[in-house]
């Protein structure tokens, strides 16, 4: 193995032509770090906790007033969860015991020794390692709830959020009769009349999906199949019920909670999580990016793979399987094109331009997910998880980018202002300062490119993959604080505002491995002004 490890300043999305100094500001990171430091004990939602005011007469007052509508909402999403919570409920009590079982043998262990019982031991199950043993015994839903713990420095003391990046969205494949039988139920068919050949040890195995590499009968076509996993769905619907019930809970016995928007964020969570186990959807979502393709005239620069609908149904996507590389394999890439930084550009330019001239946007643009293709097109993949964005959203999106990029807060502060509903006059003078403390916080993000060189036993091919790997929680606290200052302020964003600041994140990454030199905001030659402007009749 070899690891390259390059220590920088400041992301090329956010190139400076003026270094002012300005202290470091992570006031909500600062804080948690430091009450985490006081207390080892579970602080989840200390911050929050104002118990002297509980049961005061106004908040009384208010919580029997809310009452009624909290116990419909839990009556309504019982229902709707249905018997399939009791099964949860069962296999949740199996995964509890499980875990404990392995906080019991280390405790063994641990009081034989002389240094006696770790903090750690002591927190038992709410202790960073054994919740998240916890969740990954749980399966698909708490996963995904873990990732997002990982990604959300500003929400979650470090440690949490340190130990949830190991928790990896993989999962033991289903077995392939199972995936015969789901095959067989959805196409209505036998399945050697569609299929050629299907490759029984899968492509992929994550916690809701499997993927397997296929040909189709006839036109003999490389396809892929991703099937969804038996049972995922009422999984999914029991969990998410369950969270969303807690959260309901936790907001009802502490108001002050409301301002994190802890419910808004579990039904967005929901939402999403939903929209990826109906694969018709997905479906609708590749088509749609197919055309925006076509009309644009892009199909000789990017594609998307092909979905065939006749083996297609709500459980199966069956795919036209393309060939290529992740946008962060450089070795690869430099085989493949003359100049890897056009590439780049034409990936930024005909995702920018689908922003608004396509119905969604492709909102997971991670390297397994954004290809460089034999042929030399950019290949988009995996339309699971798409964002919608508004005319006015996008507006105003782009003098939030324009102003990153010459540093301008107080033009920042306006596109803000204008993105988000306000329930109270904002001060934009303020909350300009504020920003530029927050976005000073940048210029300390190291980042690390790790190279690794595998050689294959059989061959003397090299397979040399660079990939970076950037403090993600420095970066998250950075755009989280910009949300939470705003918050701060009563501004509160739409939803599409998290993921394309989520996607610009990944686009940033590979200006850093394949165009170092780029300015992804100020390049002539990616033209993201331009794309409001030559669509907006179409959106009006």
């Amino acid at each position: 193995m070899v690891v390259l490890t390059l220590k920088g300043g400041c992301l090329p999305l956010f190139h400076h032509h003026h270094h002012r100094h300005v202290p470091s500001f992570s006031s909500s990171t600062r804080s948690l770090t430091n009450l985490h430091r006081h207390s080892r004990r579970f602080t989840l939602f200390a911050r929050y906790a104002q118990a002297q005011d509980l049961f005061s007469s106004r908040r009384l007052q208010d919580s029997l007033e809310n009452l009624p509508k909290l116990v419909e909402d839990i009556v309504q999403t019982s229902i709707d969860t249905g018997p399939r919570g009791v099964i949860r409920l069962a296999q949740g009590i199996q995964a509890f015991i499980g875990v404990g079982q392995e906080w019991l043998a280390d405790v063994s262990k641990s009081t034989r020794s002389t240094s006696g019982l770790p903090t750690e031991m002591q927190l038992g199950l709410l202790s960073p390692v054994y919740l998240r043993r916890l969740f990954e015994r749980m399966g698909a839903t708490y996963i995904k709830l873990g990732q997002f713990i990982a990604s959300a420095p500003t929400l979650f003391p470090p440690d949490y959020v340190e130990e949830f990046q190991k928790c990896f969205d993989r999962a033991p494949p289903v077995p392939f009769d199972v995936i015969k039988t789901i095959l067989r139920e959805e196409l209505g068919r036998p399945i050697d009349s569609v299929y050629e050949y299907i490759d029984p040890t899968p492509i992929a195995s994550a916690s809701i999906a499997q993927v397997h590499g296929a040909r189709l009968k006839g036109s003999q076509e490389d396809v892929v199949i991703k099937v969804l996993k038996p049972g995922i769905e009422d999984v999914l619907v029991a969990d998410l019920n369950f969270v969303y019930v807690v959260a309901r809970v936790l907001e009802f016995l502490n108001p002050e909670m409301s301002r994190t928007s802890l419910v808004g964020i579990v039904k967005d969570i929901r939402e999403s999580m939903l929209e990826e186990v109906d694969f018709y959807k997905e479906a609708a979502n590749i088509e749609a990016f197919r055309r925006y393709l076509e009309a644009m005239g892009l199909t000789d620069q990017a594609t998307a793979p092909k979905v065939f609908q006749y083996c297609s149904s709500r459980r199966v996507l069956t795919m036209q399987r393309l060939y290529g590389v992740p946008l962060t394999d450089l070795d690869s890439i430099s085989s493949l094109v003359p100049n890897p930084e056009d590439s780049l550009i034409t990936a930024l330019n005909v995702w920018f331009g689908s922003l608004l001239a396509c119905e969604s946007f492709h909102a997971d643009v991670h390297a397994g997910n954004l290809w460089l293709l034999r042929d030399g097109r950019i290949g988009y993949l995996d339309f699971g998880i798409v964002g919608r964005i508004s005319p006015k959203t996008w507006a105003a999106m782009e003098v939030f980018l324009g102003s990153i990029a010459v540093e301008d807060y107080d033009s920042m502060a306006s596109a803000l202002i204008g993105m988000g509903a306000a329930d109270k006059d904002v001060n934009a003078k303020d909350f300009a300062r504020d920003l530029e403390k927050v976005f000073s916080s940048i210029k300390e993000l190291d980042t690390e490119i790790v190279v690794t060189t595998a050689r294959d036993g059989t061959t003397t091919a090299t397979a040399v993959s660079a990939n970076i790997v950037a403090d993600e929680r420095q970066m998250n606290a950075l755009f989280l604080n910009v949300v939470q200052v705003s918050e701060s302020y009563g501004l509160k964003f739409p939803r599409e505002f998290a993921l394309l600041l989520k996607q610009l994140l990944y686009f940033d990454r590979y200006t850093r491995l394949l165009a170092p030199d780029l300015n992804m905001l100020q390049d002539q030659r990616i033209s993201i002004a331009s794309n409001r402007s030559k669509y907006k009749d179409r959106f009006q």
